[in-house]
C-alpha cells in the first residue's frame, strides 16, 4: 500500500477522520480498485489505534467502498461499467433537472468557480480536482432554487467522489472538461434551460463513457498478466 497517507490527530470524531481519510485515498487511486488492506496496516500509517480502523472499516464497507478479501482483511471495492453507469444516470438526471431550473432564474455562477476548476486541472492534486469539479456542480444545484435536489444529490456523493475520480487520474481531456462547464454555466446566464439540459447530459454522458472505457482497458491489462 502506498505510503504517503497523511497522519491524523487524536480527537473525539477520530472514526469520522480515518474514514474519510480511506475515502479520500480510495477516490484518489491512492488506494486501488483490488488493493488489500489490513487494520494493522492502515493504523501504522496513519498513526492512530486499530479501534477506530475497526470502525471506519466497517462504515466503508457497508457503504459499499472495501469488500472481504480471500482468507483475511479487506479489499477496495472494484467499480464496474454497470455501477458507474447507474451512478451517472442518477447525476445526469439531477443535473439536467437543475439546469433547466437555474436557468429560469438566469442565475451567474461565480467565474471563481471555472478558473479554480482549470487551475486544478493542469496540477496533479486528484482530490483538488474532484472538489472543483462538485463546487461547480453544486452551485447548479443551489441555483435551481429547489434545495431537494442538492439533498438528493448529496446522497450520490460518496460514490460520485469514487467515480470522479477514477475518470479524472487518467483523463486526457481535463481542460475539456471545464470548456463543457463554462458552455453550461453561459448556458444558464442565458437563459436557455433547454441548451443548458442538453450540454449538462452530454457532458455526463461522455464522463460516463470515458470511464467505461478505461474500465475496459484495465480489465484488458490485466487479462494479458500471467
Amino acid at each position: 500500500m502506498a505510503a504517503h497517507l497523511i497522519k491524523i490527530e487524536t480527537a473525539p470524531d477520530l472514526v469520522e477522520q480515518v474514514y474519510r481519510s480511506l475515502q479520500d485515498a480510495i477516490n484518489d487511486g491512492t488506494l486501488a480498485p483490488g488493493e488489500r488492506i489490513t487494520q494493522e496496516d492502515i493504523a501504522e500509517k496513519l498513526a492512530v489505534s486499530r479501534q477506530p480502523v475497526l470502525q471506519a472499516l466497517r462504515l466503508l464497507k457497508n457503504d459499499g467502498f472495501v469488500q472481504d478479501a480471500p482468507g483475511r482483511g479487506l479489499v477496495v471495492a472494484p467499480l464496474d461499467a454497470e455501477s458507474v453507469h447507474h451512478v451517472y444516470q442518477v447525476r445526469t438526471a439531477l443535473d439536467s433537472l437543475a439546469a433547466r431550473l437555474a436557468a429560469m432564474r438566469r442565475a451567474k455562477l461565480p467565474a471563481a468557480l471555472i478558473e479554480n476548476g482549470r487551475k486544478a486541472s493542469r496540477g496533479r492534486n486528484v482530490k483538488a480536482m474532484i472538489e472543483a469539479d462538485i463546487a461547480f456542480h453544486n452551485a447548479i444545484y443551489a441555483a435551481s432554487g429547489n434545495p431537494s435536489i442538492e439533498q438528493t444529490a448529496h446522497q450520490q456523493w460518496r460514490h460520485l467522489r469514487r467515480v470522479m475520480g477514477a475518470v479524472l487520474q487518467f483523463s486526457r481531456r481535463r481542460d475539456g472538461i471545464w470548456d463543457e462547464h463554462e458552455a453550461i454555466a453561459e448556458a444558464i446566464a442565458a437563459g436557455d434551460g433547454n441548451r443548458a439540459a442538453r450540454l449538462i447530459e452530454q457532458h455526463g454522458q461522455r464522463a460516463s463513457d470515458n470511464l467505461a472505457d478505461q474500465l475496459a482497458d484495465m480489465q484488458a491489462t490485466q487479462g494479458d498478466k500471467p
